[in-house]
Order: C-alpha cells, then sequence, then structure tokens
C-alpha cells in the first residue's frame, strides 16, 4: 500500500515571480546585504503597512533586539512581554541584560491581557521599577486588544513593542497589525504567511528609529572616510537578493490572507459542530489573517488532549503542534515573574496550551489535503464516522 504524502503545518507558498527579482540581483551584481530589492521592500512594507518606515532584517529576532536597543533597553532594566508566544519574542531582552516579566493572555483574543498588564504596571511603578517597553504578541494571525493595552501603556509612559511576527496581513480596527505600536516587528520565516526564507523587518513612524536601527544592523559604522566605530552593532541587515524573494511575496500578501481565511472557514464549517470543539475567536472590528487553525479541545468532553492527537494525526502523515507552552512555564525562565490574567485563578495562557492545537494551515494546501485532515481529526477524536468529501 503506498504511503499517502505528509501535509505539512504550514509550508512556503511561493508566487512564481520571485525569481525575477533573484535574477536582477545577480544581473546587476547585486549580492551584498544592502542593493536595490531592499530599498524598494522596505518602500513596499512601509506603504503596505501604513507607517513611515520600515527595515528589514536577517530574522524576525533581530528586528525585535534593534527594536528594543532603539528604545534604550539595556543591562538591569525591565521589559514585559507575553508570556503565551514563542521565546524569540523575549530573548532580545535578555541578550541585553534586561530582565523579562511576563504577561497572561485573556479569553476573548488569546493574546496579552489588559488587566494583568495593569496590575504589573501598578507594582513597578510602586518600587520605581517600570518598564523600558512591553513586548505584545499578536498570536496566530490575531490582534491584541491594541486599544486597552495602549492607552495603560500610555498611561505609565511606557512604549509598545507590537510584535506582529504571526499577523502580517491582518487588521485591526481599519488598521494594520503591525503599525499601532512605537515599533512594528515582521517575520518572513519559511513557514510564516509569506517568507524569504528566513528574514524579518521593524516598522514604525519614528523615523529616527528606523535610521537608528539600520546603522546598528550594518556593524554601527559611522561616517568617516575609514572604519569608524562608537558603537556596538551588528550584522543584520536583510541580503539584496532574499528582499527580491520579499518584493515578489508581498505582492501576494492579500490573497494569501484569503487563502488562509478560507482554509480556517472550511474546518469550521466540517468540526464547529462537534460537541468540545471551539476555535480562536476574532475581535470585533478585527480580521484575522487566520496563520494558522487553532482550536481548543474541551477534555471534560472528548476524552483526549492534544498532545495524543498530535502523535495519533502524526501517524498518518499529518503534522499537526501544540499551542506555545508559556514562557513564564520554560525551564529557561523558571525565575521570572508572571502576572496572571486573575490573581488567584488557574493563567488563561496554561489552560490555552493545556488544551489546544494546530491544524495544517498552508494556503498551497489543496481542498481534498483539507479535507483529509477533517477526516483523518473525526476518526482520532471518536465522534461521528469518517465522512468523505461529496464529489
Amino acid at each position: 500500500m503506498m504511503k499517502s504524502k505528509q501535509i505539512l503545518l504550514s509550508s512556503p507558498h511561493m508566487s512564481g515571480n520571485e525569481q525575477k527579482y533573484i535574477d536582477e540581483a545577480f544581473e546587476t551584481n547585486w549580492i551584498a546585504p544592502l542593493g536595490p530589492n531592499v530599498n524598494h521592500f522596505e518602500t513596499e512594507l512601509a506603504r503596505y503597512s501604513g507607517t513611515v518606515g520600515a527595515s528589514v532584517t536577517s530574522s524576525g529576532t533581530a528586528a525585535i533586539h534593534l527594536a528594543l536597543t532603539t528604545l534604550g533597553v539595556k543591562k538591569g532594566d525591565t521589559v514585559f512581554c507575553s508570556t503565551f508566544t514563542f521565546i524569540a519574542s523575549a530573548n532580545p531582552a535578555v541578550y541585553l541584560g534586561a530582565e523579562v516579566v511576563f504577561i497572561d493572555s485573556e479569553l476573548d483574543s488569546w493574546n496579552m491581557s489588559p488587566e494583568a498588564l495593569e496590575r504589573a504596571l501598578v507594582a513597578a511603578k510602586k518600587v520605581n521599577r517600570l518598564p523600558k517597553a512591553i513586548i505584545v504578541v499578536n498570536l496566530y494571525g490575531q490582534s491584541a486588544k491594541m486599544d486597552e493595552l495602549c492607552v495603560i501603556a500610555d498611561a505609565y509612559g511606557v512604549p509598545i513593542v507590537e510584535d506582529a511576527a504571526e499577523s502580517l496581513g491582518a487588521e485591526y480596527k481599519g488598521k494594520k497589525s503591525g503599525s499601532i505600536g512605537k515599533i512594528g516587528i515582521y517575520s518572513f520565516n519559511g513557514n510564516k504567511i509569506i517568507t524569504t526564507s528566513g528574514g524579518g523587518a521593524m516598522v514604525s513612524n519614528d523615523e529616527e528609529l528606523l535610521i537608528k536601527s539600520r546603522f546598528l544592523a550594518t556593524q554601527a559604522k559611522d561616517a568617516a572616510p575609514h572604519y569608524e566605530h562608537s558603537q556596538i552593532g551588528y550584522n543584520y541587515r536583510m541580503s539584496n537578493i532574499l528582499a527580491g524573494v520579499g518584493r515578489a511575496q508581498l505582492a501576494i500578501l492579500d490573497e494569501r490572507v484569503q487563502q488562509r481565511r478560507t482554509v480556517f472557514e472550511r474546518y469550521t464549517a466540517e468540526l464547529e459542530s462537534l460537541e468540545g470543539l471551539h476555535f480562536m475567536p476574532e475581535l470585533a472590528n478585527t480580521k484575522s489573517n487566520r496563520w494558522l487553525t487553532t482550536m481548543l479541545i474541551n477534555p471534560a468532553v472528548i476524552k483526549t488532549n492534544p498532545f495524543d492527537v498530535m502523535v495519533e494525526m502524526n501517524e498518518q502523515g499529518i503534522e499537526t503542534r501544540a499551542l506555545w507552552k508559556p514562557l513564564h512555564l520554560q525551564p529557561v525562565f523558571k525565575h521570572t515573574a508572571f502576572y496572571a490574567h486573575r490573581p488567584n485563578e488557574m493563567p488563561i495562557s496554561e489552560a490555552l496550551f493545556t488544551t489546544g492545537i494546530c491544524l495544517p494551515s498552508g494556503s498551497n494546501m489543496t481542498e481534498d489535503d483539507q479535507y483529509r485532515v477533517i477526516d483523518a481529526l473525526k476518526k482520532v477524536l471518536n465522534k461521528q464516522p469518517a465522512t468523505v468529501k461529496a464529489v
């Protein structure tokens, strides 16, 4: 019996125009980490996001590192960060010697809880330890409650770094995700909604911060007729070749958003009637890019858990994934301060982690492949006999 092909969680989806920009780079010999594609990509990304400018980097992590550096974060400072996220959101603060404080999620968006943030800021002010920055993560393509979070952060004079690594193309009350905080961050990793293989970007309406980020990203070379350095810099600029890939990808971003949303809609149409399953919500007046379709499994109704489901789906050649393990539970951060959504209640982020799962969501996944996932999932959950898509 021939083994079925593996269905991946979120694989790269090329537009077909990437080679044109790559060829131009080779033909003009712009192979260095700078060049026309870099300049155009930054201009086009700023235009798309509705910001003054962009600074493209070698990774999303590098962009966060630059963002915190331009905001003056240094050894001994404090940075608040969403706990329910990939560790790359918090690591740059550690690189700079800052202390990280983790903030819980809330159920409406699964992102940073305004209640928890305000309690953390009140406590920090009492000991004269307000953070230098707050990293708010827009998880799985869904914006956080940015209005509420910005009001609270502004009241204490703390800038927000909006980690939109997973939410490029999403919208919050008519604004592009990543354009609302003091600085926005995007990622173009291979599994993101658009990709440059590896890469990231920092966007902002503060031109001075952008200029400083580009300076630091190119080894902080001072203006001089020789190599002069008065600051420590980094080798973080995106290559001209990869920026060309990004230009072609950005041109079809809105199409990719619609394709991912269609994948989500198909999952919900087929599965939401099953008792015990709950899909990630979408805030009112927002538009998630549905980077990944995620859902919760109620163990009181369905006698299983996401980790057992992952094993069984993998045996059928279908890649699924657990939701992010909260950073305050990670061994490397075991002594880090954490503020739960509600005191004396189970943290929302922990409940999401123990009951949630990500389904294959690639924009290049065929309809037949998606029905194969749906069919397999129904079997694993033992909710009803397997169904076959009507022809």
